[in-house]
């Protein structure tokens, strides 16, 4: 984390990935974000991937550095306290991070009741607020049905969560430009950011929506081919696999040399009348009669030898590892990187744990911090921030409305 955020307070009250990873990124900029749970976890309190005891590695990844507040959420005293909190006062609070429905106790307009100037970040699935995750908005974008080899009929699903990932990257964004917003007029303001949104954006971004429209059809399926360029997998006399990619003339010019396919690949150039080191997009075009060429000189070597020819011709590339075989050799997922680090998570766990991806040439990252026990921070965050005695506390726990104080 960077302590470049230290002086915000956000509130979050969310479940699933986006506005979780909104928050984290808060976190990991130094952000004071503490989360309202529900006594005894959220709906994604137990989600895989988790460790042999039961603990979800998915939660604590996504919690990190972050304080837990576990409150009882389905008794009105219970949102009360859950509203107060996140409309207590303070120049740098009333900063809120949810995906609770528009329409609620947790409202913005329900909120901005009690403090005006609040900043509430809302992830959504659709614009118009119909229920979606990551995965059934990817189904309608079309992306599946352009994943996976050419004859396959049926849509192939990513495994990663892109749309998850992306909209809580914009909303992290949006909250702390509505706060430099706030700073100048002192207005409070509602940021909606749905996943539908962010995923039809994305693509229009990068033209596909454009493609479409204009083209009138979809784009077919290409298998492990890059779209519009060469790149493509291939295989080792050895059975290894690589990536190999060439968008630029130089990268292709490298291919080329790396792989000793000078004078076979100029006499196909002058077969077809084109010139491949021109246009990136001929690549892909004439691939079928790329492939044999490549494939052939590719599966005539070992990865090892190969891997010194292509980063002799600075040719863009890399092997096919599992996560456990990239843990093992990559420096980035090293103990000894900035980024990472060995915590102490609860229940005693004790892993590799990451910290903020990004570098700052002003100030040294902090190492990250574990995710909280599920309520750890309630009784001392409500006397802090609402002002709270130990009486009052302590009535609260008798009445069952917040969670005792857990141990880890």
């Amino acid at each position: 984390m960077f302590p470049m955020l230290k002086a915000l307070r956000v509130i979050e009250a969310a479940s699933f990935v986006a506005a979780p990873s909104a928050a984290l990124h808060l976190a990991q900029l130094g952000a004071r974000v503490i989360r309202i749970d529900p006594i005894g976890g959220g709906m994604d309190s137990a989600r895989w991937p988790r460790a042999a005891s039961g603990e979800s590695l998915y939660w604590q990844g996504l919690n990190k550095g972050k304080e837990s507040v576990a409150i009882d959420l389905a008794r009105p005293e219970g949102r009360e306290l859950a509203q107060a909190l996140v409309t207590a006062p303070g120049e740098c609070a009333g900063l809120f991070v949810t995906n609770y429905p528009q329409q609620g106790f947790f409202g913005h307009a329900v909120l901005a009741q009690r403090r005006p100037d609040l900043i509430t970040v809302r992830v959504q699935g659709w614009a118009d607020g119909r229920s979606a995750v990551d995965y059934t908005i990817n189904a309608v974008t079309g992306l599946p049905l352009m994943t996976g080899p050419a004859a396959t009929t049926g849509p192939v699903n990513h495994v990663l969560p892109a749309w998850d990932l992306l909209t809580g990257a914009l909303a992290a964004t949006q909250l702390l430009a509505a706060e430099r917003y706030r700073g100048e007029s002192g207005q409070g303001q509602e940021i909606l950011v749905p996943l539908s949104s962010v995923a039809f954006g994305a693509l229009g971004a990068l033209g596909q929506l454009a493609e479409v429209e204009l083209g009138g059809a979809d784009r077919p399926r290409t298998g492990n081919h890059l779209y519009g360029a060469f790149g493509r997998d291939y295989g080792c006399a050895d059975g290894r696999r690589i990536m190999m990619v060439a968008i630029t003339r130089r990268q292709w010019q490298g291919v080329v040399r790396a792989l000793a396919l000078t004078e076979q690949m100029a006499a196909l150039e002058a077969r077809l009348g084109v010139d491949f080191s021109a246009d990136e997009g001929l690549r892909h075009t004439y691939r079928e009669a790329i492939d044999p060429l490549v494939e052939a000189a590719v599966a005539a070597v070992g990865s090892d030898e190969l891997a010194a020819k292509l980063d002799a011709n600075d040719v863009l590339w890399a092997p096919y590892r599992l996560l456990s075989e990239a843990m093992a050799v990559e420096p980035e997922l090293a103990e000894t990187h900035p980024m990472m680090a060995r915590i102490r998570h609860p229940g005693g766990l004790e892993y590799r744990t990451p910290g903020s991806p990004v570098q700052s040439s002003l100030l040294a990252r902090e190492s990250p911090r574990a995710a909280p026990v599920m309520g750890e921070h309630t009784a001392p965050v409500l006397a802090e921030v609402l002002g709270l005695t130990d009486a009052q506390l302590g009535r609260l726990i008798d009445q069952k409305l917040i969670a005792p104080a857990p141990t880890r």
